[in-house]
């Protein structure tokens, strides 16, 4: 049964899932509006109209504000309902970046915004948009590890400017609610969540997909890669979720060494962006873990993009995992990563050593110390990313730092 809810939709099914005896599922899904292709800008008009908003305000990363073809391109396509321009987007969303960009779009006096980028910009335009909403600094919004060890994010219930997303990286970004932005003068990441600051539709446009590097495409893929693998590791995950997170790996799996030879087609681009948003729709119910957990506090305090650090803890955390996915999950990523599928501890090994040989046979880096990070800095490392909410996600209990540094130890 499909009950429609406030535009989000709930999928109830009960008896006998996945074999389960007496089991059920509540799977919820977020309204997704998303347009790709040449003509897909055509419909940003309607889509606004759809709102009833007047004035856009657009925020883009700085190289793209300095393309006079991609200006033109986006001023065109906004026409008169363009209200102003930043860009002023900084890597990993610092606050000053955020609250400037706060700024802007009060002084813009706008009703919606257009994110234009990869995964910085559309953070910084949510959050910029929550913190003008909601007349507080990120401290006061961000999600915190209450005295019971629990996990709280404060309610953020006054309304948002729509915002509609025009992704150019292949990041799960494009279709969450979350907002990690970066403390400044402590280096800690703080997480908002509001499911209101969800893009209200997303374009997938080939001449704005063909504009970053393939570096950048690498870094961004590569996380993508970790969240799909952990989705499927995941005990919250379900057959929905599992089948939009299997798909993803399966396209990353195909389009990553194509990235790696640095002659991507836009057609090739386009399918990396379908992964990114499959693994963000299947990652909004079984969660991350302890791979993005590392990657948000490492990826912050060496300002080495998360998907590079992504890339080289995976291995490690899927064999820290292994005691509780080897039963089950790892055979569903076994058979996304097309090895052949074996019972019990068995699969562990072919699962991770596919992703091994997958990343091994890439150009990046393969262990911490390649990236500048000292062996003596590990125990603050581990520290820190106790803080981050993900570490609760974890298929395998993190009970402590402890556990987070004998991954760090193994990976460095």
């Amino acid at each position: 049964m499909i009950v429609q809810r406030d535009s989000e939709a709930f999928i109830t099914l009960g008896g006998g899932i996945l074999g389960q005896a007496a089991s059920s599922l509540l799977h919820f899904s977020s309204e997704l509006r998303l347009y790709s292709g040449p003509g897909s800008l055509g419909s940003l008009t309607r889509e606004l109209d759809r709102t009833n908003c007047r004035r856009a305000a657009l925020i883009c990363s700085s190289s793209l504000a300095r393309s006079p073809a991609i200006v033109g391109l986006l001023r065109t396509a906004l026409g008169s309902r363009l209200c102003g321009e930043f860009s002023g987007v900084r890597m990993h969303s610092p606050t000053s970046s955020v609250d400037e960009a706060a700024r802007f779009l009060r002084e813009s006096n706008a009703d919606a915004v257009v994110a234009v980028g990869g995964g910085s910009v559309i953070v910084t335009a949510r959050a910029a948009s929550t913190v003008l909403a909601e007349c507080r600094s990120v401290p006061e919004m961000c999600t915190y590890r209450a005295a019971d060890g629990r996990f709280i994010s404060p309610k953020l219930p006054e309304p948002k400017l729509p915002q509609f997303v025009l992704p150019t990286t292949p990041t799960s970004a494009c279709v969450k609610a979350g907002s990690a932005v970066l403390d400044e003068e402590t280096g800690r990441r703080m997480a908002l969540f509001d499911p209101k600051t969800r893009a209200r539709a997303i374009f997938l446009h080939p001449t704005l997909l063909q504009t970053p590097s393939v570096e950048l495409v690498m870094s961004s893929a590569l996380n993508t890669l970790a969240m799909s693998v952990e989705g499927l590791e995941s005990a919250t995950s379900d057959p929905i979720s599992d089948a939009l997170l299997t798909h993803s790996l399966r396209i990353l799996t195909e389009q990553l060494p194509r990235l790696q030879e640095k002659a991507m087609a836009p057609a090739d681009r386009e399918k990396l962006m379908f992964a990114a948003v499959l693994c963000g729709r299947g990652t909004d119910v079984a969660g991350g873990g302890l791979a993005s957990v590392i990657g948000h506090t490492l990826g912050q305090r060496t300002q080495v993009a998360n998907g590079y650090v992504n890339a080289i803890v995976l291995p490690w955390t899927m064999q820290y995992n292994a005691p509780a996915t080897s039963e089950g999950r790892l055979t569903l990523i076994a058979d996304a990563l097309r090895v052949a599928p074996s019972l019990g501890h068995e699969t562990a090994p072919s699962a991770i050593g596919r992703v091994q040989a997958l990343l091994d046979g890439l150009l990046i880096p393969r262990r911490l110390k390649d990236i500048g990070l000292l062996r003596e800095e590990l125990p603050q490392i581990a520290a820190a990313a106790m803080d981050d909410f993900f570490v609760d996600r974890n298929p395998q209990p993190v009970r402590s730092a402890a556990d987070v540094l004998t991954v760090l130890q193994a990976a460095w």
